[in-house]
């Protein structure tokens, strides 16, 4: 068990890695108190860190020591629209493609119209991936649930800002409990809820469809949205110095994600743009290196 400084965070509290010998499991968990002499022990038994969760890492001054591999984009398949008979299989074939994260949506039939998964499926895939699982959590209320996922073994957790009656503690409780922290916000919701958060937040998701169903079309006008949010997270980084990760979820394809990047976003969920193409040996290296290629060409 090894700890470090929480990215974004300050003091004593650390990340922990735990490392399950043998069982294949790995995941971010809580933060602890450590004595300083203790904390500087523990740094030098720092074992080699998996890249992917590296690319799970915000561009922190903290952190670019460690991340000098991180991409420039991260695609991450979002297990909605996966085949669940298979799960296990599904998210072990999209990692070994390159998929950089796992997207988990968790809706309640309450927030949103449709019912998905909980922490119990989340803990399920765990062992089968290296890769950061991010958490999209479309419930209300959210801080009773955030602790059960952060246990399961997710490693980022984000939520909307309509589902939480205090929107900084909830932000708080999902990193004491040692995951990165985000927001969501749907194509209509303001910005506002960013004003007083910055410093709180390791990932900002903008949903470029109405939650609640996969497959739907991209929204165009959450071009100029994302370009908002890049000004505020350009901004912000160029006061502080802290890079803030810009995400976006719902009609991403290889024939818009270009535009998208363009726009400014860094993170992409895509799921049946991903699942809904798989290679004739029932991976996905196909579209994942579809999506790249487009990427790479981005700016030039």
């Amino acid at each position: 068990m090894v700890g470090w400084p929480h990215a974004g965070g300050g003091g004593s509290g650390v990340r922990i890695v735990r490392q399950a010998l043998g069982s294949g499991k790995r995941a971010f968990r809580a933060p602890c108190e450590t004595p300083p002499g203790e904390m500087a022990a523990d740094r030098r038994k720092i074992p080699a860190i998996p890249a992917a969760w590296l690319r799970c890492l915000p561009h922190t001054a903290r952190f670019q020591s460690l991340a000098m591999s991180q991409p420039t984009y991260r695609i991450a398949p979002s297990i909605l629209s996966a085949d669940f008979a298979r799960l296990g299989e599904e998210v072990r074939r999209v990692t070994e493609a390159g998929a950089d994260w796992i997207h988990f949506d968790v809706m309640d039939n309450h927030y949103v119209p449709n019912l998905t998964v909980g922490p119990l499926v989340c803990e399920a895939i765990r062992p089968h991936v290296t890769a950061p699982i991010d958490v999209h959590l479309m419930v209300r209320p959210v801080d009773r649930i955030i602790p059960d996922f952060a246990r399961a073994g997710a490693n980022i957790i984000t939520f909307h800002p309509e589902a939480s009656d205090h929107i900084d503690r909830s932000l708080a409780l999902i990193r004491d409990n040692g995951c990165q922290a985000g927001l969501v916000f749907n194509p209509a919701t303001p910005l506002h809820h960013l004003d007083h958060v910055m410093d709180r937040l390791d990932v900002i998701l903008l949903m470029s469809v109405n939650p609640g169903f996969g497959g739907q079309s991209f929204i165009p006008e959450t071009l100029n949205k994302l370009r908002a949010v890049r000004a505020r997270i350009d901004a912000y980084t160029a006061r502080t110095g802290r890079q803030i990760l810009l995400e976006v979820d719902g009609g991403v394809k290889p024939d818009n994600i270009a535009e998208i990047a363009a726009a400014g976003a860094d993170t992409f969920v895509a799921g049946s743009a991903v699942f809904g193409k798989p290679d004739a040996d029932g991976g996905y290296k196909g579209i994942l290196n579809t999506f790249r290629d487009v990427l790479a060409k981005v700016g030039k």
